[in-house]
């Protein structure tokens, strides 16, 4: 498949997902005018990719794309959170990231996160390798498992979450995800870590 259908494919899965015009997505990305936009749509819904709407996929054009979901709190961006996320993305040609509530992230964390859930989500779509993402359910993960539907769910090197579970997790939605733990070569970065050297540092002033 040629890299631009890959891309026009892609495109049209995230805006499934988020209620925007994929065609205009497309368009703002500049890499096609409006009549070639317009002709390569047309050749995916002869080969079935594409539903007659040309603003959804079908079952084969879906089962052609590989999506990736990542997830985390997100609160401080760091070198560790880039380099997780690229290697998640090198593992697919989608990648969604759920962004933790700030319920949520209270949990996990300890402490209130710096950032609100809706900042956090902005902080994440403006990273380059990510191609969308969402503010988690409330307690249950799978929630938003089930909407995005991955083929890989990536675990961080700190995640809590073990691969037994969301694997059996996943079997209870009748889905087939293959979970990827990816080791950061940055390990010792952390959101809580800077947010106490920081801290430490301005007190030091």
């Amino acid at each position: 498949m040629e890299i631009i259908e890959k891309v026009i494919l892609s495109t049209i899965y995230v805006c499934q997902i988020n209620g925007n015009d994929p065609i205009e997505i497309i368009k703002e990305k500049n890499i096609l005018s409006k009549e070639q936009i317009d002709e390569k749509i047309i050749q995916l819904i002869e080969k079935n990719l594409v539903n007659e709407d040309k603003k959804t996929l079908s079952d084969i054009g879906r089962g052609s794309l590989r999506i990736v979901l990542a997830g985390g709190v997100f609160d401080i961006i760091h070198p560790g959170h880039i380099s997780t996320l690229n290697a998640a993305k090198a593992l697919g040609d989608v990648l969604v990231v759920v962004v933790a509530t700030d319920n949520t992230a209270v949990k996990m964390k300890k402490r209130t996160p710096i950032h609100s859930q809706e900042q956090r989500q902005e902080l994440v779509n403006s990273l380059k390798m990510v191609d969308l993402c969402l503010i988690g359910q409330e307690n249950d993960i799978f929630k938003t498992v089930n909407l995005v539907k991955p083929q890989i769910i990536a675990l961080g090197y700190d995640q809590i979450h073990q691969e037994q579970f969301i694997t059996e997790g996943c079997k209870k939605i009748k889905l087939d995800a293959k979970v990827a733990r990816l080791q950061s070569p940055i390990p010792e970065s952390s959101s809580s870590k800077i947010e106490k050297e920081y801290g430490e540092s301005i007190h030091g002033i």
